[in-house]
């Protein structure tokens, strides 16, 4: 096997799908078209977890993909907040600037330490904390979407209330997770970088 068919293997092509389908998103959400964003980004999301699964399994993990798959991540999720804030900057429930920008700042934290102690020879791998902390947002990201698509509509009370309150909840869920998250890894550096 040459070294480009090495690289260029299967998951580390369903990664830079998956980059490719982050661009789509964060093209769509400011055109309003937020059922399209949100099936797009929902296949995007989905491939998150099938590109690592085939990585190990045919033991086609690569420093490429090491380095792409975690950045695609930041991409999608980044670009996603920081457009949702946006186009919900009038509603009274939810993703808001400062949530994009904790969102923010903890990947380019996480991204710098893991430049650094994978240097120095270290594993930096992703631990189930950063994996919920990707669900959670991913889930809001989702709700945000289905309230932009039906925030003009009639919809039942009690359908409107939930869709409101999974937002709340979701956004929530998301900020504390990445909060919780980034902390982990910054503790975790802190630790690595003593030894």
């Amino acid at each position: 096997m040459s070294a480009s068919t090495q690289v260029w293997n299967v998951p580390n092509q369903i990664t830079m799908t998956r980059l490719v389908l982050s661009v789509v998103v964060c093209v769509l959400i400011p055109c309003g078209q937020y059922l399209a964003a949100m099936i797009v980004f929902i296949i995007a999301a989905g491939t998150d977890a099938v590109d690592g699964y085939l990585a190990r399994r045919w033991q086609q993990v690569t420093q490429l993909g090491r380095v792409l798959d975690p950045l695609v991540d930041k991409v999608i999720i980044s670009g996603a907040f920081i457009l949702l804030a946006e186009a919900m900057r009038d509603m009274p429930v939810g993703i808001r600037g400062w949530m994009a920008v904790i969102v923010v700042v903890r990947e380019l934290v996480v991204t710098a330490l893991r430049s650094l102690i994978e240097q120095r020879g270290g594993d930096f791998s992703a631990k189930m904390s950063g994996k919920l902390k990707m669900v959670f947002q991913c889930v809001a990201v989702v709700a945000a979407l289905v309230l932009l698509m039906v925030v003009d509509r009639e919809l039942p009370a009690w359908l409107n209330q939930t869709l409101w309150w999974t937002m709340l909840v979701s956004a929530w869920l998301a900020v504390l997770s990445t909060v919780q998250s980034g902390v982990g890894y910054v503790l975790a550096a802190i630790r690595i970088l003593r030894t």
